[in-house]
């Protein structure tokens, strides 16, 4: 893995980027006290730019750093997949509501899942966990977008990075569960084409708990 460094800025981005990736997918696991210096050598770049982009994560909560020692990447705190899953929940439950009342907008979405659909499909057998945490990602990404509140998409798209690692931990827990995931959201779509909003925030209560290893009635 090498980047250009023609500047700090750019190496420095690229860096960030990279070693955010590797939290989200679980590459870099929680607890892990990673250096400067196996980064910039995993990336071959100097350690400047790994400096910047550890002392960013740091700030955004993802890693904790400790001088001469290295950074640790931050472990997901205890409570958060519940905390999570409820706005979550909220959030796509209410765009939801909103779709179902507009018969456009409802065609537009079902045309769009399921697109993407196929695509969560081509990865059960040659995908990767952070392939499919990304689709997986996407799919709920798109029923929020479709509810027309920029207000809520933007406060979905702060979560997508830790949704994605949720999804990315529970796949390295259980990859078998995969194809639960592709037929739950099969059912979704299906829950959203017959404008069933009860049906959808039962159904999609239980599949991100059992995504997530939660007991039924996590969502708090």
């Amino acid at each position: 893995m090498s980047i250009p460094a023609s500047n700090s800025t750019s190496a420095s981005e690229q860096a960030y980027l990279t070693v955010k990736e590797l939290i989200v997918t679980g590459e870099l696991p929680g607890g892990e006290l990673v250096s400067e210096g196996d980064i910039a050598g995993r990336m071959d770049v100097s350690r400047t730019p790994v400096r910047e982009a550890f002392l960013r994560l740091q700030v955004e909560g993802w890693m904790r750093l400790y001088p001469k020692r290295g950074a640790l990447v931050v472990p997901i705190a205890p409570g958060e997949a519940e905390h999570i899953v409820s706005a979550r929940w909220i959030v796509e439950t209410a765009s939801v509501r909103t779709v179902v009342r507009d018969e456009r907008a409802r065609t537009e979405l079902l045309a769009d899942l399921r697109s993407n659909l196929e695509h969560q499909r081509s990865l059960v057998e040659t995908g990767t966990a952070a392939e499919f945490s990304a689709a997986d990602a996407d799919f709920h990404r798109l029923i929020v977008r479709a509810g027309g509140n920029p207000l809520l998409d933007e406060f979905y798209t702060g979560l997508r990075e830790r949704q994605r690692r949720m999804t990315a931990h529970s796949l390295i827990r259980d990859p078998g569960q995969i194809s639960r995931i592709v037929d739950d959201h099969a059912e979704l779509s299906d829950l959203i084409e017959a404008g069933d909003v009860d049906g959808f925030a039962d159904a999609v209560e239980r599949h991100m708990n059992r995504v997530h290893g939660l007991t039924e009635g996590g969502r708090k």
